[in-house]
């Protein structure tokens, strides 16, 4: 489970003033020196991150983030960089030295209620109080004595989000056990040397999860692999890039979607994005898109994000676009100057990210979509590649 990807992964993150703890938490937690910890404030300066098995509950992320009450230019710099965290956790820790909280940890609690992140109150430092008089609901913490740290992780799982208890299907849901998959996987470019993209090895464990058959094929061998076969497939699923081909070989009867697809289901909202894509309709020249990636790569010379996507965008609305391109964590704050956003499948970030960044894209009133949809609009095969959902 050490192996578990970030983006599977039940984001926690811990957030306070300067100076209360919070490393020094992390470390009690994960039973090791994960963060700097010293006697002067602002010691953090940007998010500290650690994954680690939290059982029963499962694989998770713990964030450590600077104080919310650091100063000066370069502390408004180190508040931002916490603030980014808002749109990736699942549950929020506050850490807090006094039993009545402050502006900052009020402002923090209407921030994570605002939307709706389940929060854990901690009172650190308990050994230097009067626990006889103390009025608190908070976790009482002592991270210099060790103490209160299993009280704090049985909070944790009992308030862990619903759907991290119940793990979300890839496919598995769409191909009973016993029936076939035919997964379609170009080996180009940009596919990793002696290796899979995660997605696509994410899709294979969750099938064979379900009991489900799996079979792999690069593009050229589909229609060879499909005459093989005396049932046809419950299913095809293929890499975006090649949905053109993949389209051409699988007979209208079988169904067929990608992985990017099955992502923006798994990750984000699939109807909004779906809603999003149908947008690209109302382009005109001169307006400008947003790219979104997840992860950050060295480009390649046909680069997917920054390359094919713009290619058949401009292709099929026969307009001049002007594309931006963002990469992994960074999102524009001034994003109603575009036209349209459109995200990558975002196997690499969490599914609160993805939803945060919806929410964003809807309250400015601009449509947005990701990699797989906008590729099968272009192509003129996005009925069909839907039709599973629809």
């Amino acid at each position: 489970m050490q192996n578990t990807p970030r983006g599977m992964r039940l984001h926690i993150g811990i957030f306070g003033r300067r100076n209360v703890g919070k490393s020094s938490i992390l470390n009690r937690l994960t039973n090791q020196d994960t963060s700097l910890v010293s006697d002067v404030a602002g010691t953090t300066t940007d998010p500290v991150e650690k994954a680690m098995e939290l059982l029963p509950l499962g694989p998770v992320l713990f964030v450590d983030t600077a104080g919310i009450d650091d100063e000066g230019s370069l502390g408004e710099k180190r508040i931002q960089k916490t603030k980014k965290i808002f749109d990736r956790v699942d549950l929020a820790i506050i850490v807090s030295e006094n039993p009545v909280w402050g502006s900052f940890e009020i402002s923090l609690d209407d921030e994570f209620n605002n939307r709706k992140i389940p929060i854990i109150s901690v009172l650190n430092k308990s050994d230097l109080l009067d626990k006889n008089s103390l009025n608190t609901e908070a976790i009482l913490v002592s991270a210099k004595e060790n103490t209160g740290i299993d009280d704090l992780k049985q909070k944790i799982i009992k308030t862990a989000p619903e759907e991290f208890l119940n793990t979300s299907a890839i496919a598995s849901d769409l191909v009973p056990p016993g029936e076939l998959a035919v997964l379609v996987v170009p080996i180009d470019l940009e596919a990793p040397k002696g290796r899979l993209i995660l997605p696509q090895v994410q899709t294979i464990r969750d099938l064979l999860d379900n009991d489900s058959m799996v079979m792999v094929v690069k593009e050229r061998e589909l229609r060879e692999a499909l005459n093989r076969l005396n049932k046809p497939p419950a299913l095809v699923i293929t890499d975006s890039q090649a949905f053109l081909k993949v389209s051409a070989d699988v007979p209208p009867g079988i169904k067929l979607t990608s992985f990017s697809i099955l992502f923006a289901r798994l990750k984000g909202e699939l109807n909004e994005l779906i809603k999003g894509t149908r947008a690209i309709e109302n382009l005109k020249s001169g307006d400008k898109v947003l790219i979104c990636e997840s992860c950050t790569h060295h480009p390649i010379g046909d680069d997917i994000g920054r390359v094919k996507i713009p290619r058949w965008l401009t292709q099929y609305t026969g307009t001049k676009l002007v594309f931006d391109t963002y990469a992994g964590h960074d999102f524009p704050e001034n994003i109603q100057q575009y036209k349209l956003i459109i995200h990558c499948g975002a196997c690499m970030t969490n599914r609160r990210e993805i939803l945060s960044r919806i929410a964003k894209a809807n309250a400015a009133g601009v449509p947005i979509t990701n990699y797989g949809l906008t590729i099968a609009y272009s192509l003129g095969i996005f009925e069909r590649a839907i039709e599973l959902f629809v």
